[in-house]
Order: C-alpha cells, then sequence, then structure tokens
C-alpha cells in the first residue's frame, strides 16, 4: 500500500470484531513507529503492546468517557512518555501515537486513540482517579517514571468506516511568499 493510500485510510474505529491481534501485526507496526521523530533525536517514546484480552477489557474502563471500545478490541497499545528524558515527552508521544496508527493500516488493522493523560475515570468527578493511575493499576509493569499520553485500540472493524469528507479547498491551506 503507497502512503497516499495509507493515510486515506487511517480512520477512528470504534467497533472491532474482538478477535485477537497477531503478535507479528503489532510487532511490526511498533518498530516502524519507532521511528517516528522525537524533539532533539530524545526518543523518550516507548509503546507497550497489550494482548491479555482480560487486561485490553479492563482498559476499556480507565475513563467514563470514550474508552468502552477498549471493550471490544483484539489488543492495545500503550503509549509512554519519559519526562526525564526530555520535557517535550507528551508532543513526541503524540508524534509516535501518530505513526503508529498509520503503521497499524500498512497492518491491515484498525484502531482508535484514548486519550489518558491526567484525564479522570470520572469526568464529573475531579476527585476521581487520574485515568493515568487505573492504566498502571492494570498494568503494574509499566515503570514508575513513565507517564501514558493514550492507549490505541487495535483489532478489525466489524464495519467498513465512511472515508474522508471530500476536500474542504483552500481556506485550510496557507501559504507566504
Amino acid at each position: 500500500m503507497d502512503f497516499k493510500d495509507v493515510v486515506k485510510k487511517r480512520r477512528s474505529t470504534r467497533r472491532f470484531t474482538g478477535k485477537p491481534v497477531e503478535i507479528e501485526k503489532l510487532r511490526a507496526a511498533m518498530e516502524l513507529a519507532l521511528l517516528a521523530p522525537s524533539s532533539k533525536n530524545t526518543r523518550s517514546t516507548r509503546l507497550m503492546a497489550v494482548t491479555n484480552l482480560d487486561k485490553v477489557h479492563a482498559l476499556s474502563r480507565l475513563r467514563d468517557f470514550g474508552s468502552s471500545l477498549l471493550d471490544e478490541a483484539g489488543a492495545a497499545i500503550v503509549v509512554l512518555g519519559d519526562s526525564d528524558a526530555s520535557p517535550m515527552w507528551e508532543i513526541n508521544a503524540a508524534i509516535m501515537a501518530n505513526t503508529l496508527q498509520l503503521a497499524l493500516v500498512d497492518q491491515g488493522l484498525a484502531s482508535c486513540w484514548v486519550h489518558v493523560g491526567k484525564y479522570r475515570t470520572l469526568q464529573d468527578d475531579p476527585e476521581s482517579q487520574t485515568s493515568d493511575s487505573y492504566v498502571k493499576e492494570i498494568l503494574p509493569e509499566i515503570p514508575q517514571h513513565y507517564s501514558v499520553l493514550n492507549v490505541v485500540a487495535v483489532g478489525y472493524a466489524d464495519y467498513t468506516p465512511k472515508p474522508l469528507p471530500d476536500y474542504e479547498g483552500p481556506e485550510r491551506l496557507l501559504f507566504v511568499e
């Protein structure tokens, strides 16, 4: 698949078949994602594949909004950042997460980014646990000094997402001569 097709095919998929995802496909996508740029080449981002479906399903409760799609995913990839390695860790991790999602398309997989960060598990309860700490409870293998930017739900879509909307025109592209 050429790059243009990969970019066009990448859509946020929120319904999966539940079929487990092959480790080889996850590894191939993750290895490509490691080629993503990072500030001053600090390489402050780490990726953690989760294939144990009980843990993937438990991650579906990391927030009371926007994470339930993990309950049908066939795997998850946790995007981690090391703030000791770079003050730009969040940007580095976001760049890698985007590259990861494109690499997943190239492997024939669907995905959706679930924000974690400092969101609360209960949206309307400022005293509830942070999503970051919830993920670390489910996955105690995460080194304590790493922060969780997001969890990427991965799997096989149970539908064909609508194509991207038509190009809106020149108002989104600016040129300075």
